[in-house]
């Protein structure tokens, strides 16, 4: 009887000292935004679950951040809050922004194509707003396009081709067929693989073109055997940013040859079967949330909050100004279960980051491979490095 009283006792202690930190509880709002139709996320494309393109909203990496640091936020008397909002046109970007500044929120996660990033940061240069690029890979955006408030959580496309260019260096593939399509995206994806290959000595034996569709009067121009034909080379190279046709790619060709790019090995900046550095983890609770495994862009969104959250609870200040500081600066260390502090390029606000090599099922390699070096930190080998930069804040 004693005994029980003193149990009820202790929890009675416990939820009035849960309540009062509660009540003390001061809430940072964190601005979400996305489109509303967004073409990335159509469900038939998300089903099929291609390599290194999105197989979800990556929103529950974001709450599954959230998650994670809620007791460490407790002790400092702070909570995290995620605002969501979900677009149906640009238009919508800035009053959104607005909105929500008015809130209280200086920090916003942004899932949208890269126009529309670059159409919001340039419309909010003049707010005191930090935003997250969590899942736009355009290039221009760390370069012409880039802003001093836009800081890049997803690596960029010249970061995921100088990731395979090196492997390619250091197996000795350097001869390349290279694949390429014509949809939208298709074209960048070539720009930045032209860059890597002069980058790190590959040669290009020939480019050929392919088609999408089953139009027989097409057939030379998508049927992989003939796309193979006539044209001795180490590595079939895929060019396909949406990887529909990448896919059928590997086993047609006309020679015994290893497949890379959009397709058999495939550069991406987190896998499901990333075994170290606490990985296992990050992606068990990731699919206690999703209730499926976690990518590249819910990997994003995971670190976006968990950059936000190490300012506020190493500074332990809430001034927007000092965060910023912080997080741009060469002290913050970010913990992203890769195995490199991880931190952001001052010349143009894109997190450093190792790349996976990866198959459907495995993590091949990791880079920067060994032998691949720079002066100063060997995460700069990929992307763009300080003397190729044309960002200027």
């Amino acid at each position: 009887m004693i005994r029980a009283l003193c149990y009820s006792l202790i929890l009675l202690a416990l939820c009035f000292s849960s309540a009062t930190a509660a009540a003390e509880t001061k809430n940072l709002i964190i601005g979400y935004l996305e489109l509303d139709d967004d073409p990335r996320y159509r469900e038939s494309f998300m089903e099929a679950r291609f390599p290194a393109q999105p197989w979800g909203r990556p929103i529950d990496g974001a709450l599954t951040a959230i998650h994670e640091t809620r007791f460490a936020a407790m002790a400092a008397g702070l909570g995290f809050q995620l605002e969501r909002r979900s677009l149906a046109s640009a238009e919508e970007l800035v009053p959104a922004v607005e909105e929500l500044v008015g809130r209280g929120a200086h920090f916003f996660l942004l899932d949208l194509p890269g126009a529309m990033v670059a159409e919001l940061a340039a419309g909010t240069k003049d707010k005191s707003v930090l935003l997250f690029n969590i899942s736009a890979l355009d290039d221009d955006l760390r370069q012409k396009q880039c802003q001093a408030h836009l800081m890049h959580i997803a690596p960029s496309r010249v970061m995921l081709t100088d990731a395979i260019a090196q492997f390619l260096v250091f197996k000795k593939w350097r001869k390349l067929l290279v694949l390429k399509g014509t949809q939208p995206g298709d074209a960048e994806y070539h720009q930045a693989f032209a860059r890597s290959a002069k980058r790190y000595g590959l040669v290009t034996k020939e480019v050929r073109d392919f088609v999408l569709g089953r139009d027989p009067r097409l057939r030379s121009q998508n049927n992989v055997a003939l796309l193979t034909a006539g044209v001795d080379y180490d590595v079939l190279y895929v060019i396909d940013a949406h990887s529909e046709f990448a896919r059928d790619v590997p086993y047609q060709g006309q020679k015994p040859r290893a497949v890379v790019g959009a397709s058999g090995l495939v550069p991406d900046w987190w896998h499901w079967a990333w075994e170290r550095h606490g990985a296992p983890q990050v992606n068990r609770r990731f699919m206690r949330r999703a209730n499926r495994p976690m990518t590249g862009y819910d990997w994003s969104a995971w670190m976006a909050v968990k950059v936000i959250a190490d300012a506020v609870l190493r500074t332990k200040s809430s001034d927007f100004n000092r965060l910023v500081a912080y997080m741009r600066g060469e002290e913050i260390r970010l913990d992203g279960a890769k195995g490199y502090p991880l931190n952001f390029r001052p010349w143009n606000n894109q997190l450093r980051q190792p790349i996976f090599l990866t198959t459907p099922n495995w993590v091949v390699a990791q880079a920067p491979l060994d032998g691949f070096l720079h002066p100063t930190n060997n995460l700069d080998t990929l992307g763009f490095d300080e003397r190729e930069n044309e960002c200027q804040f």
